[in-house]
């Protein structure tokens, strides 16, 4: 398997994408981190080159909701760093309500971060792969994709079904290519965009949830559900309980 040295890492400011980008420097990987809050990405750097001065930290601006500045940023970093090895879509948003509540506004926004822009995010990184032909798409779904869930997670779960289903089509379309897709499926996991919905039961850390995810991406897995336990026999459930059940329990 080829070792991915140049990595992409959208929503990289904060939580999991800031994490991922920690996790990926002490590996010795060189990273292209884009987010809105430019801010923290600088501060972010300065903390990776400190320690690990041995890698690149390229970082741009960039609201994934401005489809045309995707592009612009992804090929940027294509060129800064002399070409891309992996690209992990995990910008997205939390925010939501029940259907037909009245917050259209609250669950248009989430459809148009987390599916919409997720799907310019994978264009402008499989162009570029396609370029290449050599590459690693990596998308972060959700442990809410395998069912359609109540309340505030309606458009949530949706949005992130559409996504693992949109990284499953490209890997149909690339599976005889040294083009590779994996689909992660985080269980709880404690972050930033987490923050507000309570304390979860068997939520982990942030640095427990991205060691987990990490060592899935390292291993180029198709699909994985991290961490592993107690996500795998939960996401079986999940996926075969009556609805009423599932509708009860979340």
């Amino acid at each position: 398997m080829a070792r991915r040295a140049n990595i992409v890492i959208t929503g990289a400011s904060s939580g999991l994408g800031a994490q991922m980008a920690r996790e990926f420097a002490a590996r010795g990987r060189s990273l292209a981190l884009c987010a809105r809050r430019v801010d923290r990405l600088e501060v972010l750097r300065a903390d990776l080159l400190r320690s690990h001065p041995g890698i690149k930290v390229a970082i741009a601006p960039l609201d994934v909701n401005d489809h045309d500045q995707v592009f612009t940023v992804f090929h940027g970093f294509a060129g800064e760093l002399g070409g891309l090895d992996r690209v992990v879509v995990n910008a997205g948003v939390g925010k939501g309500q029940p259907i037909g509540t009245g917050r259209f506004d609250a669950n248009l926004q989430t459809a148009q971060t987390n599916f919409v822009a997720a799907l310019a995010q994978c264009e402008a990184a499989m162009e570029i792969f396609r370029a290449q032909n050599r590459g690693h798409l990596v998308m972060v779904s959700s442990i809410s994709a395998l069912r359609g869930l109540p309340g505030h997670m309606s458009t949530y779960s949706a949005t992130k079904a559409g996504v693992a289903t949109l990284a499953e089509a490209i890997r149909a379309d690339t599976i005889a290519t040294p083009i590779s897709v994996t689909t992660l499926y985080p269980g709880y996991i404690e972050s930033e965009l987490s923050r507000g919905a309570g304390k979860r039961p068997l939520a982990v850390t942030t640095e427990r949830g991205v060691r987990a995810m990490v060592k899935a991406i390292e291993r180029e897995k198709d699909v994985a559900k991290v961490p592993a336990w107690p996500w795998i026999p939960i996401g079986f459930a999940l996926g075969n309980l009556p609805l009423r059940w599932v509708a009860r329990a979340v």
